[in-house]
C-alpha cells in the first residue's frame, strides 16, 4: 500500500468510526510504565498514534517533548480538539518511515499490528534509527493470531524477536500482567534498548 492510499484507508476508518482497537483511554501497562519516568524532559515519539490517549496522559503529567505521528489527519485533529494546549508543531501528519530526528523513547501502542507485516523488519530498523544511543522502545505487541484478515495483524514473540534482536537489547519482553480484559494474556509488554 503506498503512502497516499494508506493515508486514505486510515482516514476513512476514523471518519466512519471503524476503530475497534481504540480503548478510549490509556491502557494500564503504559500508564504504569509512564508513572515511573522521572525526567519530564525526555523526547517521546508515538508513531501511528491514533487518538493518542497515551500522549494526552503524558501531557497532563507535565511531559513537554511528546511528538505524535500519524499518516491520517483525522486522529491528529481529534487529539488537537481534546488537548487544546498541546503544541501544534508536535503533531506530525506523515509516514512513520519518513520521520527524522532523535528521541529518547518511542511508544508502541497498536501501530506495529496495523502496518503490513512485510514492513515489520523495516519498522525495527526505523525505530533504532530514530532513537538516541541507549534510547528505549516501549510498548505492547499482540502475541496472538487473529482469525480475520488484518489489520490488526497478529504474530508471536519468536517472530518479533527476530526483527528486533539485531538492533535492540531486550530489557523486558513478557506477557503483560495488566492488560485490559479483552487483551488479557494476548499482549507482550516490551522494553527494548537501542544498541
Amino acid at each position: 500500500m503506498n503512502q497516499d492510499s494508506n493515508a486514505a484507508y486510515w482516514q476513512q476508518r476514523y471518519e466512519t468510526d471503524q476503530t475497534g482497537w481504540d480503548t478510549g483511554a490509556i491502557t494500564p501497562p503504559l500508564k504504569e510504565y509512564f508513572d515511573q519516568i522521572r525526567n519530564k524532559e525526555v523526547r517521546i515519539l508515538i508513531p501511528g498514534c491514533g487518538n493518542a490517549y497515551e500522549a494526552e496522559y503524558l501531557h497532563q503529567q507535565g511531559f513537554r517533548n511528546v511528538f505524535l505521528a500519524d499518516v491520517a489527519s483525522a486522529p491528529l485533529r481529534n487529539f488537537e480538539n481534546r488537548v487544546q494546549d498541546f503544541p501544534a508543531e508536535h503533531l506530525l501528519e506523515t509516514d512513520f518511515f519518513k520521520l527524522s530526528g532523535k528521541y529518547d523513547l518511542i511508544v508502541e501502542q497498536t501501530f506495529f499490528c496495523a502496518i503490513d507485516p512485510a514492513q515489520r523488519a523495516a519498522y525495527a530498523v526505523k525505530c533504532a534509527e530514530l532513537l538516541k544511543p541507549g534510547g528505549l522502545l516501549v510498548g505492547l505487541l499482540f502475541d496472538t493470531i487473529f482469525e480475520k484478515q488484518g489489520p490488526p495483524f497478529g504474530g508471536s514473540r519468536e517472530e518479533y524477536r527476530a526483527y528486533f534482536e539485531p538492533y535492540f537489547e531486550f530489557i523486558h519482553f513478557e506477557t503483560a500482567y495488566n492488560s485490559i480484559p479483552p487483551r488479557q494474556g494476548r499482549e507482550l509488554f516490551m522494553v527494548l534498548r537501542a544498541k
